[in-house]
C-alpha cells in the first residue's frame, strides 16, 4: 500500500530498519526484509536508515524534552511495576492503556533530584518517562490542538480530522539507561528528519499516533497526513505475528504464492 500510494502521488517510499532493540534484532532478519520486499517488487529510496545507527539525534530530542522539565527516570523493574499493578487490581481495575498494558503506576517522578542522582550514580537500571501531565499542560498553554489528520481510519472508523487523546497512554517510556529512545520517540524524530509527508501503517498503531502528535508539538515537529489499514488477521481474529508462528512470506513463496496472490490477500 505504502508503495502503490507513493508511486501514484510521484513520491518516493522510504525503508526503515527499526533496531534499537539490540537483543532481538539479527542481521538474518535485517536480510529477510529486503529480500521479501524484492520479491514483491517493492523498490525504495536508498539509503535505508537503520535507528541503531542515530542514538545521537535521538538524545537530542530527549534531552530537549528534559530542559523541559517533561521527563523523569523511573527506576521500578518491569516485576515491581506488575506487582504494584496487582496491588491496585485488587481494590479496583488499575487503567490500561490502548493496548492494554496497565498505566505506570509508581511515583518516581515525585522524588527529589537528590534522590534521583543517588539512584543514577548507584548505578541502576532505569527508564525515561514522560510526565504525560505536565507535557500536556506544557501544549495547553500554548494552545496547540492536538488531532491529526487520518485518510484511512481507525478501528472503530474514525477518519478525517482525529483528536488525539495521549492520556490515555499514562507516563509513557522515551528511553531507557543504555538505550536514549523508545519506539514513540525515534519515529517521531525520524519521520521529521526524512521529510515524511505521509505515514501509513497498520489500525494496530492508530491510538500510538496520539503519542506521536504530542512528542511533535513538545518538539516543534513537521506533522505528516497519517493513513492507517486494516490488518490481515488468522483464524483466531489476531494480527499475524511471529511469536503466534504465523506463516511468514517465506514460507508463502515456498509454498508456490505469487506476489500477485500476496497482493491479493492485502485487498490490493
Amino acid at each position: 500500500m505504502n508503495f502503490d500510494m507513493a508511486r501514484a502521488a510521484g513520491g518516493r517510499l522510504l525503508l526503515r530498519i527499526e533496531d534499537i532493540d539490540a537483543t532481538r534484532c539479527r542481521p538474518e532478519y535485517e536480510t529477510a526484509i529486503y529480500e521479501d520486499l524484492a520479491w514483491l517488487g517493492i523498490e525504495w529510496d536508498a539509503p535505508v536508515r537503520r535507528q541503531s545507527e542515530h542514538f545521537a539525534e535521538y538524545r537530542v530530542a530527549l534531552d530537549r524534552l528534559a530542559a523541559l522539565r517533561l521527563t523523569f527516570p523511573g527506576f521500578e523493574s518491569r516485576a515491581e511495576i506488575a506487582r504494584m499493578v496487582a496491588d491496585r487490581d485488587v481494590r479496583e481495575r488499575w487503567p490500561r492503556d490502548p493496548d492494554g498494558v496497565p498505566l505506570y503506576p509508581g511515583a518516581a517522578r515525585g522524588i527529589s533530584e537528590a534522590e534521583r542522582a543517588a539512584h543514577i550514580a548507584g548505578g541502576e537500571p532505569y527508564a525515561i518517562r514522560l510526565d504525560m501531565a505536565k507535557a500536556l499542560e506544557w501544549v495547553g498553554e500554548r494552545r496547540e490542538p492536538l488531532r491529526w489528520t487520518e485518510t484511512g481510519s481507525g478501528p472503530a472508523g474514525e477518519t478525517g480530522t482525529v483528536a488525539a487523546d495521549p492520556a490515555a497512554w499514562g507516563d509513557v517510556i522515551l528511553g531507557r539507561k543504555d538505550t536514549p529512545t523508545s519506539y514513540h520517540l525515534a519515529v517521531a524524530v525520524d519521520d521529521a528528519l526524512q521529510g515524511v509527508t505521509h505515514v501509513v501503517r497498520g489500525q494496530d498503531l492508530f491510538h500510538a499516533t496520539s503519542v506521536h502528535r504530542l512528542l511533535q508539538a513538545l518538539l516543534g515537529l513537521p506533522e505528516p497526513v497519517y493513513c492507517h489499514h486494516r490488518l490481515i488477521l488468522d483464524a483466531d481474529g489476531r494480527k499475524l505475528s511471529k511469536s503466534t508462528r504465523a506463516t511468514g512470506l517465506r514460507e508463502l513463496r515456498a509454498q508456490g504464492a505469487t506476489a500477485g496472490d500476496i497482493r491479493r490477500l492485502a485487498g490490493l
